[in-house]
């Protein structure tokens, strides 16, 4: 079964055009499918061409020859042809073939330089006047062909300045010049343009993101293929019935967390940097959203089957496939081993963040590589907060408790050996019930174990004499997360403590060491072949964060660029401390790029908060500036070390809150504090 949501229509009468081989002109109706809109339509390319441009589109089979995948995938299902219109040629308008020329600039210097017409300059100056300038030459926009709602949409860029009249000109010359004109829509890709939009007269149809998502019906997240077994479950019985990594599931909205399996499908879409993506891309198991997925037909005739299941970024399929190809495909696909840095049992002070870092006799990569064997891979990223411009990137002040202590717990009582008896019971390895049930007690002994009384003296010492009086946070930070390759997300605990009573600080300490051994992190380092008794955890220890006012993520790229040509950050926050990477059923955050690095720094909403009123946003102008400059300041410190191939996709995953500095009027205006950076591993889009 493959399916392109709400096209099944427009795929048959594809097929039944080249079979009749005859052009057969189609428009957008109000399901989603096109349908013919006269017979004798006449396409302008004949089959097997690729002309550089047409000056007028024939027939839908013109516009799929030229179109390219835009270069913003982030509505997904989205085709798009990039216009040019010649101001200073008797206003010409042209539909370029943006498979050869993805960017206005590449054909314009291509075709309309010279022989007669003014040069077309180099690219940073056409960038600069183009799409800014209101006697620019060129008005340049795209028509996009939206699958899902089935609609026809022009658009500029996000950053572009042309007026409602600008763009009212443009919209009616490119509607009379195409098939589809009476049906063409003006869709405001940024908040700025959506306000000149509101100017445009009712001769110009005008569709928002918003509305766009609630016609579409597929999601891809992370794409890929895999084999398994089709498995249906709510996210409640997720809590309490066991999933394997030969399990394609199946749910009925996102849930919180999940073990590893070969797929995942939820009826309810999901954020980019949602838990379970953020898992799907590190695990590299294919992962979307299909509205319907759970209680349709569509996918029930499979349930208990072996599939196939292939995410792509038009559409998915589903197909039968046997045990014999599941085994073949596992064998084929298993996951290579990750080998995690050992333990450094030497270092015992609990080091301030400030000196985690030795960069003067190091460079990034090296101190990082020192680093991490002690205080892992949390702790150690975090230490290079203080040597980027503090006043760009700030940051709570911190300190990290080494692996040491991990160790030393776990010796004391005796609970190393107990993990070296439980790993080798065969009915732990080949169980799931069991082995989640040993591992609970596991994580009740050491619940309920001495902490060593000279480490308990030495840490509360440390915070009553450098953090007096202020609730703490103690965050994880193994050997076995923040890494090149296999970032850990969301597998460990963190935990707040308070100094004014040890027992809340030592409980605090306890949880975290603990989740080492939870099920879903055991589950995860098992299916990439970590060896589990190399895994230590050291503590990030800062204060908590009680009036917080917001908390998001973000990463230093733009996830729905794959081509390079319109970066930003993507930023993923919500209101107060209610979570961004595992929001309750129904609550949705704010989502958007932001064009930080592009005169007037665009912002391009992808999806609002449910907690905001609407037409509001969680995060201010003035803080979402701030925000873009510390991510900024953050990817250009890392670049050296996880951006030097240039063939390869470069970014930092952030988590940033905006509260409260220490002492102040907790009524007063919030600021920006980052509390992590770690290396992206990369979307399933790039």
């Amino acid at each position: 079964m493959s399916m392109r949501p709400n096209c099944k229509k427009l795929e048959l009468t594809r097929k039944l055009s080249l079979l009749l081989a005859a052009p057969i002109l189609l428009f957008s109706c109000g399901d989603g499918a096109l349908k013919p809109r006269q017979e004798d339509a006449v396409c302008a390319i004949e089959e097997g061409d690729e002309p550089d441009f047409l000056n007028m589109i024939g027939c839908e089979g013109d516009f799929r020859t030229l179109a390219s995948a835009p270069l913003d995938t982030s509505i997904p299902g989205a085709t798009s042809l990039k216009t040019v219109i010649d101001r200073a040629d008797a206003d010409t308008l042209y539909f370029q073939n943006s498979d050869k020329y993805p960017i206005h600039w590449d054909f314009a210097s291509a075709h309309l330089s010279g022989d007669g017409r003014p040069i077309v300059p180099g690219l940073s100056q056409f960038n600069a006047t183009e799409y800014y300038s209101p006697n620019r030459r060129f008005v340049s926009g795209a028509i996009t062909r939206y699958e899902g709602p089935g609609l026809w949409a022009y658009e500029v860029a996000p950053y572009d300045k042309a007026d409602a009249e600008m763009i009212r000109w443009a919209y009616q010359k490119i509607a009379e010049s195409s098939p589809f004109g009476d049906e063409l829509y003006f869709h405001p890709t940024s908040q700025a343009i959506g306000k000149e939009a509101e100017n445009l007269p009712d001769s110009v149809k005008v569709i928002t993101t918003d509305e766009l998502y609630e016609d579409i019906d597929y999601q891809p997240l992370n794409y890929g293929a895999s084999i398994g077994r089709l498995v249906f479950l709510t996210a409640e019985e997720l809590e309490t019935q066991y999933v394997g990594f030969r399990d394609i599931v199946v749910l009925d909205r996102v849930p919180n967390d999940i073990s590893v399996t070969s797929g995942i499908i939820t009826e309810d879409f999901q954020t980019p940097l949602s838990h379970i993506n953020v898992l799907s891309q590190n695990r590299g198991t294919p992962n979307m959203g299909l509205r319907g997925a759970y209680a349709g037909d569509d996918l029930r005739r499979f349930e208990g089957k072996w599939v196939k299941l292939d995410v792509g970024p038009f559409e998915y399929s589903v197909s039968d496939a046997t045990s014999d190809e599941a085994d073949a495909w596992w064998e084929e696909h298993k996951p290579a081993r990750v080998s995690v840095p050992s333990w450094d049992l030497e270092t015992k002070e609990l080091r301030d963040i400030e000196d985690m870092l030795d960069l003067e006799s190091h460079d990034l990569g090296e101190a990082l590589a020192l680093a991490i064997p002690a205080f892992g891979g949390k702790a150690s990223h975090y230490g290079a907060f203080p040597h980027m411009d503090n006043e760009k990137m700030p940051f709570p002040k911190a300190f990290a408790v080494p692996i040491f202590y991990y160790w030393q717990f776990m010796k004391q009582n005796g609970l190393l050996d107990q993990v070296t008896q439980m790993l080798a019971d065969r009915r732990f390895q080949d169980d799931p019930a069991t082995r989640d049930r040993r591992l609970d007690e596991l994580r009740e002994a050491m619940m309920k174990a001495p902490v060593d009384p000279e480490f308990e003296a030495a840490l509360l010492n440390k915070l009553n004499s450098d953090y007096p009086g202020i609730r703490m946070r103690f965050r994880s930070s193994t050997n076995a997360e923040d890494l090149e390759g296999f970032t850990g997300a969301g597998l460990y605990t963190s935990k707040s403590g308070d100094p004014k009573e040890p027992g809340s600080v030592l409980g605090a300490v306890r949880t975290v060491w603990a989740s080492v051994w939870s099920f879903r992190a055991f589950e995860e380092r098992s299916y990439r072949n970590i060896d589990h008794e190399t895994v230590g955890m050291a503590l990030l220890v800062h204060n908590s964060f009680p009036y917080e006012e917001a908390n998001g993520v973000a990463i230093t790229a733009n996830p729905f660029d794959p081509s390079g040509m319109e970066p930003g950050f993507y930023i993923n926050v919500q209101l107060g401390g209610a979570s961004v990477v595992q929001p309750e059923p129904g609550m949705t955050t704010d989502q958007f790029v932001y064009q930080f690095d592009f005169p007037g720094q665009p912002i391009v909403f992808i999806a609002h908060s449910s907690l905001v009123p609407k037409g509001t946003t969680v995060l201010t102008t003035a803080q979402s500036h701030k925000l873009g400059i510390a991510l900024k300041e953050i990817h250009e410190f890392f670049y050296p070390l996880y951006g030097k191939d240039p063939n390869e996709w470069y970014a930092m995953d952030t988590e940033f809150k905006f509260d409260q500095p220490i002492d102040a009027d907790p009524t007063g205006e919030p600021v920006l504090f980052v509390k992590q950076a770690r290396p992206y591993p990369g979307w399933g889009q790039q």
